[in-house]
């Protein structure tokens, strides 16, 4: 079973039906991209062994799609690279996943060049470099078997040194059933836009939509622009976008400061951080029924639990600012310390397990056991399950503040916060405190145009949560650090404490 063969299936169906675009112009059709891909992978098999790890570091593009089809062609490894990482940290993951090469684009091309070992060769994808790749004759798709790897994804390094999940065939394959039963019943005519990077959660997706043989748009320019994707989400027909919570909100911002909304927009898929209840309740006013949430890492590429299209309609604030129930083919539970089952409403770690999951980390036996021990992978997320199954989650357990012996959820604080129309964004981290252990700091960007002050928001809190839970600092800024996947980096904002208190 190779991944390939859902390229290979919907270009036999339909070879001349549209499979890349960028902006509104088509590039690539589903026959031509499966004959790039099988010419590039006839160029790796006549340099490399199966299982070869191969890199790419490239903003969104159609090569993406080649590059990704043709390492599976060629039964080699995708090792997909954050482009907004430092060309250090890049050559690092080179290394340790012992890559031979790298496809890269412009600046990072250049950049790599000069930092990569000698033996990892840097291929440029804006130079004619990348043509002579494609001039091989097909090549016949390579056999894998199941669980032989895939997709090597590389976390992203914020608390310590990168780790790679393996993701195997098996596990994309899971995660591409997973997305078609539980959140989208995808047509050949629809459109999927890469808002988002195609090294991470939006990349994961063109697994779905080439098994549908539908499109995949790439904007023009470079990161996410909300007037782009209005107009792209406006002239292909039923389009779907995978946006961070970020992105949702910058979207929901645009549309209402120039009147316009995406008149095709189907599917908006939202997650890779927290959705506050209040902005989730304001982009369905704005856009409609179009939502639906996931919950998943990669070590479980996308696919733990999820709310549905039909979730979003309840009334119930609970279900709105829960991640949702199991998704199809996972298993999910609540294991305390002891790695022992939790009944439903005892808050302890997420764990699941099914075929979605990693295979293990990339050199790192110690990690792996450590994470996959009992059969369950071990998230290191907080969580409630209640009687029906729906999971509610808390935070990260290294974001947990303990304030005199007692657990406070940074999650909850903010959403109570963000409910005051002054404030656009908001996080909350613990400081380390001589009396309680740790206090709690609220680090607070105020809406366009709005006013909120720190009486007003003690006040908020007073009123919907306990008063042990009631930052004792506020601090007023003017944006949330925050990763190129648009998680915030609560650490900066620690560094920043540590640097005004110095």
């Amino acid at each position: 079973m190779n991944i390939f063969g859902l390229l290979d299936r919907a270009a036999d169906r339909n070879p001349d039906r549209g499979a890349a675009y960028v902006g509104r112009e088509e590039v690539l059709t589903y026959g031509a991209l499966r004959d790039q891909a099988l010419r590039l992978a006839a160029s790796l098999k006549s340099r490399w062994e199966a299982g070869a790890r191969i890199g790419i570091a490239a903003g969104n593009r159609t090569e993406y799609l080649t590059l990704l089809f043709g390492i599976w062609a060629a039964g080699m490894v995708v090792v997909p690279l954050n482009a907004k990482l430092h060309a250090r940290e890049m050559a690092d993951i080179l290394a340790d996943s012992d890559a031979p090469i790298v496809f890269a684009s412009g600046k990072l091309a250049l950049a790599l060049a000069e930092v990569t070992e000698s033996n990892t060769l840097v291929v440029d994808l804006d130079r004619h470099q990348f043509s002579t790749w494609l001039d091989a004759e097909p090549a016949k798709p390579a056999e894998s078997r199941p669980d032989d790897l895939a997709w090597l994804f590389f976390t992203s390094g914020t608390t310590g040194r990168s780790k790679g999940a393996m993701l195997s065939h098996r596990s994309l394959l899971a995660m591409t059933m997973a997305y078609l039963a539980d959140f989208d019943c995808v047509e050949a005519n629809h459109h999927l836009i890469h808002a988002a990077p195609m090294s991470h959660g939006s990349g994961l997706y063109i697994l779905p939509y080439v098994a549908r043989g539908a499109g995949q748009v790439i904007p023009t320019g470079d990161g996410f622009d909300p007037d782009v994707f209005i107009d792209l989400a406006s002239h292909y027909s039923d389009t779907a976008a995978f946006l961070a919570p970020t992105m949702v909100q910058r979207l929901r911002l645009a549309s209402e400061a120039s009147g316009l909304t995406p008149t095709k927009l189907r599917t908006i898929v939202y997650g890779g951080g927290p959705m506050y209840v209040e902005e989730l309740k304001r982009a369905i006013t704005r856009f409609g029924d179009v939502f639906v949430q996931l919950f998943g890492q990669g070590e479980a590429p996308m696919t733990i639990t999820g709310l549905r299209r039909s979730d979003h309609r309840s009334e119930d604030e609970a279900v709105l600012g829960s991640v949702g129930w199991a998704r199809t083919g996972v298993e999910v539970a609540i294991f305390d310390e002891d790695d022992r089952p939790l009944p439903p409403g005892q808050p302890g770690e997420i764990v699941c397990r099914g075929d979605v999951v990693m295979s293990g980390y990339w050199n790192a036996p110690e990690a792996t056991a450590a994470a996959l021990r009992s059969g369950w992978l071990h998230t290191g997320d907080v969580g409630i399950l209640d009687q029906t199954g729906r999971l509610t989650l808390k935070d990260r357990s290294k974001d947990v503040i303990i304030s005199g012996g007692t657990n406070i959820y940074p999650r909850e604080v903010e959403e109570v916060l963000l409910r005051h129309p002054g404030v656009s964004e908001v996080a909350v981290v613990g400081v380390e405190d001589a009396e309680w252990g740790e206090s709690i700091a609220a680090f607070v960007v105020r809406a366009a145009g709005g006013r909120v002050t720190v009486a007003e928001l003690d006040a908020l809190c007073l009123s919907r949560i306990a008063r042990f839970k009631r930052p004792k600092t506020y601090h007023f800024i003017s944006a949330l650090p925050k990763s190129s996947y648009g998680k915030v980096l609560k650490r900066e904002l620690l560094a920043q404490l540590s640097t005004a208190s110095a």
